[in-house]
């Protein structure tokens, strides 16, 4: 594959596709379907996407509870679940328009509405970025201000020419993979930043293979293995200009592995 890419790497491709060649994408893909607890105003799979990306983030918040608030109207306190269904709102807004930058500002304003000051949402940061461990050791240092726009703007690039070229499977989630990655290094937003970059790992797929994407339990697996999710995000490096995306097999195959258990 030949692709002019301006800040997604390929190098990894094709040891990708030998690592992932004995998993069958599509059965496993064409054999998702959204389950019977769904409603025309209710979706279960969106429901689980909400819950575990927000746990990922450290949300005290079940699944159990948030499908009697969501589909039977039963209350709790709203700080329990209004993240939540911010992020729900987002992820149905996904299931209805286009992936780009437009919208990809908006889904982040919908998202971060109880995060972020209304003047942060959909909007990239001006401050310097750093994820700190619990106990406050700074574990890697994003782009600086002045870079996040020019490599937003690659990504975005990148997005639309991928949206746009023929893919395989195989190619699709490796795209799908490095663009949650790339979007969680640069870490374009004040906050939001991880529920953003999964959200659009499965929109990209969604986009290019189809709704049975809204299905795929990749943020319910993600959480359920979060030390190894952060460990294969961590493994790039600490500091953003030196990234190496050598290292980047790890996480990638995360997205398939949870295939291979449907």
């Amino acid at each position: 594959m030949i692709l002019q890419l301006n800040i997604i790497r390929i190098e990894l491709l094709e040891e990708y596709k030998s690592a992932v060649y004995n998993v069958n994408l599509t059965d496993k893909f064409d054999n998702l379907k959204d389950a019977e607890i769904s409603t025309d105003v209710f979706s279960f799979y969106t429901s689980v996407a909400s819950v575990f990306s927000s746990k990922i983030e450290g949300e005290n918040i079940d699944l159990d509870s948030y499908i009697k608030h969501k589909k039977f109207g039963i209350e709790f306190l709203p700080d329990y679940t209004k993240k939540i269904d911010d992020l729900y709102s987002a992820y149905t807004f996904a299931q209805t328009n286009v992936l780009n930058k437009y919208n990809i500002s908006e889904a982040h304003k919908l998202l971060s509405k109880h995060i972020v000051a209304t003047h942060q949402q959909g909007k990239l940061r001006i401050h310097n970025m750093y994820v700190s461990t619990p106990d406050g050791k700074i574990e890697y240092v994003a782009a600086t201000p002045y870079e996040v726009e020019g490599e937003m703007e690659k990504l975005y690039s990148d997005i639309e020419l991928l949206l746009k070229q023929e893919l395989s499977i195989q190619e699709v989630f490796f795209f799908a993979s490095m663009i949650h990655l790339v979007f969680v290094k640069i870490h374009p937003w004040n906050d939001g930043n991880g529920r953003s970059a999964r959200l659009i790992e499965k929109w990209f797929i969604a986009q290019k293979l189809g709704d049975n994407a809204w299905f795929i339990p990749s943020e319910k697996n993600y959480y359920e293995q979060h030390q190894t999710y952060y460990k294969n995000i961590r493994a790039l490096g600490l500091e953003y200009p030196e990234l190496d995306y050598r290292k980047a097999l790890p996480f990638l195959l995360m997205l398939p592995q949870c295939m291979e258990a449907i």
